[in-house]
């Protein structure tokens, strides 16, 4: 049995009973960083069995298998979040699958719900790029095709790109891109700026450096004003 366990992105409480249940009763974690993993362990009174799983090690991955199909369980974590949503884990839970090793996927804390959720944008859909890649040519052509779907954007960015990347988005699509960027999620110092990018950028700017983990959420001028339908049972307005 495989468990993809999400974990806190920031603060601890944000961890479900089902998370600690199925870190109690599975025979060992498959974790991204052992050093993170056991300060979340020791934090709910948990000792366990700890394996370094690193998805580009064809050992690594090869290991984590063996040890599923000698008929142990184990829970697959990552630093925060949850695992193979731009985090290691879409590798062994393929393999797991494919060997007809059962896999459970547990719901629990992710960046990217929590900043749709947050955004005041319409999120009924939208389109989620994880990290773009480096290049400028490649960023705008992903961003053309997502926009193309007059959906909201959700990407990963890394604080040290975060100045650069918005200006590109103002320099390509214009001064009527709505942009959010929600920093450091459900940790101390967490925090929201946007609106028109122009602005978004100006307070970006002010702010100085920027540290911690992003995500930023882009809503194209041409589906700024669009609503997004309800489903099918959708509530009547209130009175």
């Amino acid at each position: 049995m495989l468990f993809i366990v999400p974990t806190p992105i920031g603060n601890l409480k944000d961890i479900t009973l089902r998370a600690l249940e199925a870190l109690k009763e599975a025979d060992a974690v498959f974790c991204e960083d052992t050093r993170r993993t056991v300060n979340l362990l020791n934090h709910f009174g948990l000792q366990k069995k700890l394996f370094r799983y690193n998805e580009h090690d064809e050992k690594s991955v090869a290991g984590a298998m063996a040890w599923l199909r000698s008929g142990k369980s184990a829970a697959l974590v990552t630093d925060g979040g949850s695992p193979c949503i731009s985090d290691p884990g879409r590798k062994l839970v393929a393999l797991a699958r494919s060997t007809g090793v059962k896999v459970t996927a547990l719901p629990g804390p992710s960046a990217v719900i929590a900043a749709a959720a947050g955004s005041g944008l319409p999120c009924d859909s939208f389109v989620f790029l994880g990290f773009l890649p480096r290049s400028r040519g490649k960023i705008v052509k992903a961003l053309k095709a997502a926009f193309e779907l007059k959906k909201t954007v959700i990407l990963f960015e890394s604080p040290y790109r975060l100045k650069k990347f918005l200006a590109l988005a103002r320099e390509e699509f214009g001064p009527g891109l709505t942009a959010i960027v929600a920093r450091e999620i459900s940790k101390i110092y967490e925090e929201w700026t946007g609106g028109a990018i122009d602005e978004t950028i100006a307070k970006t700017e002010a702010a100085g450096d920027v540290k911690g983990e992003v995500v930023v959420l882009l809503r194209p001028p041409e589906a700024a004003e669009e609503e997004e339908p309800g489903g099918p049972d959708e509530a009547p307005d209130l009175p």
